[in-house]
């Protein structure tokens, strides 16, 4: 048996909290000064100059950001900056607590969330050549997968999260959400159909779907199967040949969901545990199954994630059409939790169909996605013309967000160097 792990802990809210409430800690300023309410309006076609206007990078203050480790909360980081506005790579900390040796710079880690951006890539790629249609409905492409009584959900829905489908169902399906509990289930699996079914059974909907947003790991894990149906392949064999191979992805791949293992240079995950006598340890996580799939199971580096971001945002991937839904943000309230903007913002949706958007307090506007699995927390933002991209992976000890502090330092110095 198969429990979905915490989903919504570990797959979903903590991978896109991680920034953005990093982030949001320092991002208070005088309302005279606040940039304006604008996320729940699809962005512009032209990036604006505090986006693309950056001053240079730091590394003293990089360095500085992701210096003491290892520690309790944190065994490693790998942090990549790259972009015309300049370069900045480092390390810190360790790769296995045994040995002590240090992160190797071309790691390969569990990326988590990160893997919905490659999945609604290759959905907006089948849209644009016609083989679905975004206002097509769950319940047409996969009839019988969704309880009879719920209302048509679209895959434009599925991507932009504005599906209303249940996002904290599953009851006794979740395990306690602890780092023992983990520890103790970490090589179960489930197919995604599986999945799917176990987290909708008995759940009502959130909400009318398209009237607000919820960022939900269900959605992307309906996607993948409606990926496969009308593919008529499997998701690894649409992203390898769609996305990985053309991008020359060496580093980057979809592992079945049964397969634990974590290939290449890497560094070890781990959590802490606490025995029966009070006493703690680093329990080895780094071999865990796959089974949130194209919803979070991918495996890629630093510099892969860096090219794929590129190519994105580039515009090399989808057709103009496809392209401009990558910096749509549906104007809908966010429901009930709390994964998009503080401040000025606070309240409004901030992902698009496949991306987040997240606005410092100078202006600077920055698109990507985090992603988190037990072990391995990482991140890929960029600003819109692709002047400064960073790509971050931290190895924390637990599941409450502890990295959020050297996530902040780092995101701020790469983008916001002047923000206190």
């Amino acid at each position: 048996m198969h429990s979905t792990s915490r989903l919504a802990r570990w797959t979903t809210v903590a991978a896109a909290t991680a920034l953005l409430a990093a982030l949001s800690a320092s991002a208070a300023v005088p309302a005279s000064a606040a940039v304006p309410a604008s996320a729940a309006v699809p962005a512009s076609a032209a990036t604006t100059p505090a986006a693309e206007s950056l001053p240079p990078l730091s590394p003293a203050v990089l360095r500085q950001a992701i210096a003491g480790l290892p520690n309790a909360d944190v065994t490693g980081a790998l942090v990549r900056v790259s972009g015309r506005a300049g370069h900045w790579s480092g390390t810190s900390g360790t790769a296995d607590l045994a040995t002590g040796r240090p992160v190797p710079a071309d790691a390969r880690f569990r990326i988590g969330s990160i893997s919905k951006v490659f999945t609604a890539t290759v959905v907006l790629q089948l849209a644009a050549e016609h083989r679905l249609d975004l206002d097509g409905t769950v319940q047409q492409y996969l009839p019988g997968l969704l309880p009879a009584g719920y209302p048509p959900v679209t895959v434009g829905e599925l991507l932009n999260h504005t599906s209303g489908l249940p996002g904290g169902g599953g009851g006794a399906f979740w395990g306690d959400g602890s780092n023992q509990w983990f520890v103790d289930h970490r090589f179960e699996s489930r197919p995604p159909r599986q999945v799917v079914e176990g987290l909708v059974a008995g759940q009502p909907m959130d909400f009318t779907p398209g009237t607000a947003q919820e960022y939900n790991g269900l959605n992307t894990f309906i996607a993948g199967l409606v990926v496969e149906r009308v593919g008529g392949r499997s998701f690894a064999e649409e992203v390898r040949d769609r996305i990985i191979r053309p991008l020359g992805l060496h580093a980057t791949s979809v592992p079945a969901v049964d397969d634990p293992r974590l290939p290449g240079p890497h560094s070890h995950g781990y959590l802490t545990v606490t025995a029966a006598d009070g006493t703690t340890r680093e329990a080895d996580v780094t071999e865990q199954t796959a089974w949130p799939w194209a919803e979070g199971g991918m495996i890629s580096s630093a510099a892969d994630l860096d090219r794929f971001l590129t190519a994105l945002l580039g515009g090399r991937l989808l057709p103009p059409t496809q392209q401009r839904l990558l910096f749509t943000v549906p104007d809908v309230p966010n429901h009930d939790n709390k994964n998009c903007e503080q401040g000025p913002t606070a309240g409004h949706a901030c992902f698009s169909m496949g991306l987040m958007r997240f606005t410092f307090p100078d202006g600077t506007e920055i698109w990507g996605k985090t992603g988190s699995r037990p072990g391995y927390t990482s991140g890929m933002f960029a600003t819109r013309g692709l002047a400064r991209r960073l790509v971050y992976s931290f190895n924390p000890t637990g599941l409450k967000g502890a990295e959020a502090p050297y996530i902040r330092r780092v995101a701020t110095a790469a983008f916001s160097p002047g923000a206190k």
